[in-house]
């Protein structure tokens, strides 16, 4: 069985993610598919969706804290408010863009751990660590897991390559497998993998046996494009 998840990311509205969620929701029932979807609309688009139960709504991030004076953020009282049992953690773009360094993602990872959340925790290098060569990469993926409990139960590891991330560019099925077969190695935790997955080559990603599904940025967007790469995913 497959992950497929969507991350949307600052995109589409309430009204737009309603009408995907339910159209995505109502192409697995009629196809009777069942691979473990999810979806991570923006905060302001969360509501109490009714979906199969392999479709599952996710948050992007939220703080660690029930609730408090946290001006711009949400804790996990405002999410108990749509049934929300699933985040992200740990995203490149949440690391670079909003400078959360690994002392505050473990405090995010623990809480959410306590809370018995499903975590899907990202890890990813950049571009001037790959180019330093595997060993590298490696040593990096694993200095981004210090102080997370690989052996939690509802955890899902996304490894994506920050300089894959929305750029079209995408590792080689081999560096993919490599990469996977070296996290497996040491986790024994369902590992996606994320950085430009389309339509067009999620079938080759998902054909890697240390592959258990993937995380999809900008081409999860146009529902239709979402419920294809569900059906190919049903079909590995």
């Amino acid at each position: 069985m497959k992950i497929v998840a969507a991350n949307f990311k600052t995109n589409h509205t309430r009204k737009l993610v309603n009408e995907y969620i339910v159209t995505v929701d109502g192409f697995i029932k009629d196809n009777n598919y069942n691979n473990d979807i999810y979806i991570f609309p923006s905060l302001t688009s969360l509501d109490r969706f009714d979906t199969s139960s392999n479709l599952n709504i996710g948050v992007q991030n939220a703080y660690n804290a029930l609730k408090g004076s946290y001006t711009g953020e949400v804790g996990s009282l405002q999410l108990d408010e749509f049934d929300i049992k699933t985040i992200l953690i740990g995203h490149s773009e949440r690391r670079e863009f909003f400078n959360e360094e690994q002392d505050l993602i473990v405090d995010k990872f623990k809480y959410y751990a306590n809370l018995g959340y499903k975590i899907i925790y990202c890890i990813g290098e950049p571009l001037e660590v790959k180019e330093d060569g595997y060993e590298e990469i490696l040593d990096y993926l694993f200095t981004q897991l210090e102080g997370i409990d690989i052996l939690y139960d509802n955890l899902v590891i996304a490894y994506e390559p920050v300089w894959a991330i929305g750029t079209g560019a995408i590792a080689s099925i081999e560096d993919i497998q490599n990469i996977h077969n070296s996290l497996k190695e040491k986790i024994e935790k369902p590992i996606l993998y994320g950085g430009s997955v389309n339509v067009n080559n999620i079938e080759n990603i998902l054909s890697i046996n240390s592959v258990d599904g993937v995380l999809v940025g900008s081409a999860s967007l146009d529902k239709e494009d979402f419920c294809s790469m569900i059906k190919i995913s049903n079909n590995i």
